[in-house]
């Protein structure tokens, strides 16, 4: 049996465990798929651009076959600053008990062969009198408007006339939804919120297209698509594009959209009600990017393994918003929060390279200096209230999660779609999203993660806490920074799952605590063994946020790095007499024990290079960083880490596979003997000493 199928297994009795709860807890993911070995912007920083589209096209081409009586839908996307139109959005819409949502002719994407697909030039005045027919025929009122609009139906499902007046009702003769700008939270369908509904045929090399109105009632979108599939049917149409509005979605429909975000494609995959069924949906869509050549993370040429750039969030919810733990639960959110608040590790050991306050994701004890106190007590005031209002728990929380500028789509608990009355429709669901997790490598372990914060919604449903806030000040970003502290507060939250019946098995385990991407060097010196980590770094912004905001991008000084240095030894004793010094300085060193026995430690901090625009114009950078490690029976030895080829020479391109790129982080770092000890060794002044790290460039 291979490893894939003991993680399905472990989600398998995971899925046991939150059922016997008698909780029902539905996980959504927002995987993250880019072109690893391309350096053209749409794959390193741009939204659109080249053959992205394309290529989101052919992914959702590969799942709607594997989807039959499912509808391909090409929706209008979000627009953000600085864009001139939404961006495009992909979608498959279905119904969850198999029935078909679609028995018209196939979506344009669908063809075999495009020349037998061609539909008949003139369709879609045909087509828009056979849809009038056709609703009229199930009890609606629909007319084709008349002269150069003959394309257009307008329908009504009250029974009233439709206007037809297109000087009384200008927008009947609006322009396409596609090649407008948003203006607002979402796209806003005037003429359906007064009850009329605009249905556009046009005709495209390849299909009829057809425009479709904003439907707010999931029964009557499902009349609407049937009602098109006879229509184009009758008019001998062979090949189809719906597109216009997004859907309505509830608990009987499966909508997932493929999107373009900057360096990535970004799946929001429909949610679903068990783990096992989330790893099957994530496979299925890993076999899809694999095809088309995308992967979930980057292979930077001297060996570091990024994420695919788009991060890889995980959302909680119900199945429809009245029946999400979290509305139902008023308790839930506000343990969440203090529980997040006391596991660090929750937040930082699956982050992305970026993190802290000016991060994409940062913590609420990361923001402003009073938020602490404050958050304190917006928590006890909420626990005063009984059975708060869902725009309550919102309103109280809210303002605590979000970045320092207040922005609520930047928090790791990000509740902008839980009962946000500012965002329309979207902000109402239900839904509580962890936004502050790199893309994992593979299905299995995404999987691995949503079943561990789904453990933990469900154990503090269960058992809500209300143990205060900590107040880590320096620590969270020293002692945290370190892998090795992180792996051990994880370990706290899995002992706690378990003691509450609800814990992971070991392939699960397995995954989330694994940090081998971390890794830079592990090797031997006389009876001991020395590894190298790749610390986490809290990398600042620089300059007018504001303004750099309203450019649609923000400048971070990532200059500065931070290593984890661990040592260890069979024999205690001697693991004691090793010294650690870089320059003229002597690092201090922690001692510490995990699962395989002693260790020293020590957290060192550096600037790797000079940017353009960066914290500290007169610092130099320092790197190769080089180390001396010194044992009065196992010698002295240098370390030297180098940011690049050791020889300074160009890497023939981008690693093929992990295994070279870890490969090439082993070479970056060389280890030489030395005949004699350094001499001359002094503490580091008390401005670079930290909890556990040295900051080296006071030095």
């Amino acid at each position: 049996m291979d490893s894939e199928d003991d993680v399905m297994q472990a989600l398998a009795a995971h899925d046991e465990a939150v059922n016997r709860y008698g909780r029902t807890i539905w996980v959504g993911a927002e995987p993250t798929y880019t072109d690893r070995g391309s350096e053209t912007p749409q794959w390193l920083f741009n939204a659109l651009g080249d053959d992205k589209l394309q290529r989101g096209q052919r992914m959702l081409q590969r799942i709607a076959k594997a989807n039959p009586g499912a509808a391909v839908l090409h929706c209008v996307g979000r627009q953000y600053s600085g864009e001139p139109c939404p961006r495009w959005s992909l979608g498959l819409y279905s119904r969850r008990d198999g029935h078909p949502v679609w028995t018209g002719p196939p979506d344009v994407l669908l063809l075999d062969n495009k020349t037998d697909g061609k539909t008949p030039e003139a369709t879609a005045e045909m087509a828009a009198v056979a849809l009038s027919s056709v609703l009229n025929s199930n009890g609606l009122t629909a007319v084709t408007l008349a002269d150069a609009l003959s394309n257009r139906v307008v329908f009504r499902t009250d029974g009233q006339t439709p206007v037809t007046d297109v000087a009384a009702q200008p927008l009947l003769n609006r322009p396409s939804l596609h090649g407008e700008q948003v203006e607002g939270a979402e796209v806003t369908d005037l003429l359906a919120e007064d009850g009329t509904y605009l249905v556009v045929c046009s005709d495209s090399q390849d299909a009829l297209r057809v425009e479709l109105p904003r439907v707010r009632d999931v029964g009557e979108f499902e009349r609407l698509l049937s009602a098109v599939a006879t229509a184009s049917r009758q008019v001998g149409v062979r090949a189809i594009l719906l597109s216009g509005f997004p859907p309505p979605v509830d608990a009987a429909v499966a909508w997932t959209t493929i999107t373009p975000d900057p360096a990535v494609i970004e799946v929001n995959m429909a949610p679903v009600g068990s783990a096992t069924d989330l790893l099957g949906r994530l496979r299925e869509l890993a076999a899809a990017a694999d095809d088309e050549g995308l992967a979930t993370y980057r292979l930077q040429y001297n060996g570091v393994e990024s994420d695919s750039g788009g991060g890889g969030h995980i959302t909680f919810g119900g199945v429809e918003p009245s029946a999400s733990p979290f509305l139902n639960e008023p308790s839930l959110l506000p343990s969440l929060v203090r529980y997040f608040n006391r596991h660090p590790s929750l937040s930082y050991l699956h982050a992305v390279d970026s993190v802290g306050s000016d991060s994409q994701a940062p913590r609420v004890d990361e923001t402003l200096s009073q938020a602490l106190p404050e958050l304190s007590l917006a928590l006890e005031l909420l626990s005063r209230v009984e059975n708060p209002l869902p725009e309550t728990i919102w309103g109280t929380l809210a303002p605590f999660l979000s970045d320092p500028s207040g922005n609520s789509h930047r928090a790791e608990i990000n509740i902008e779609k839980l009962a946000n009355p500012y965002l329309g429709s979207r902000g109402r669901l239900g839904l509580v999203e962890f936004r502050a997790l790199r893309m994992a490598a593979d299905p299995e372990t995404m999987a691995s993660l949503a079943a561990l914060f789904r453990a933990i919604v469900a154990m503090l449903a269960e058992y809500p806490t209300n143990e205060p806030l900590i107040d880590w000040g320096e620590s969270l970003h020293q002692r945290f920074s370190l892998p090795y502290y992180l792996q051990r507060d994880l370990k706290e939250v899995l002992a706690d799952l378990e003691n509450h019946e609800l814990g992971l098995a070991a392939p699960l385990i397995d995954r989330v605590l694994c940090d081998r991407h971390r890794v830079l060097k592990s090797c031997v010196l006389g009876d001991s063994r020395l590894e190298l980590r790749r610390a986490l770094e809290f990398w600042p912004l620089v300059g007018d946020v504001a303004t750099q905001e309203r450019g649609g991008s923000r400048l971070i000084d990532s200059s500065t790095s931070r290593i984890e240095v661990r040592l260890r030894s069979a024999n205690t004793e001697s693991l004691g007499e090793w010294t650690v010094s870089v320059g003229n300085w002597v690092i201090p060193l922690q001692d510490e024990v995990d699962d395989e026995g002693s260790m020293r430690l020590a957290g060192l901090r550096y600037r790797s290079f000079v940017p353009l625009g960066g914290l500290h114009p007169t610092l130099g950078a320092q790197s190769p960083l080089t180390l001396t490690l010194t044992h009065p029976a196992d010698g002295t030895w240098q370390i030297t880490l180098h940011e690049w080829h050791p020889l300074g020479e160009p890497y023939p391109g981008l690693p093929s596979t992990i295994a070279e790129a870890r490969q090439r982080r082993e070479n970056r770092c060389v280890v030489t003997p030395l005949d004699e000890p350094p001499t001359g060794l002094t503490p580091p002044p008390v401005e670079a000493l930290g909890q556990c790290v040295v900051d080296l460039r006071w030095q």
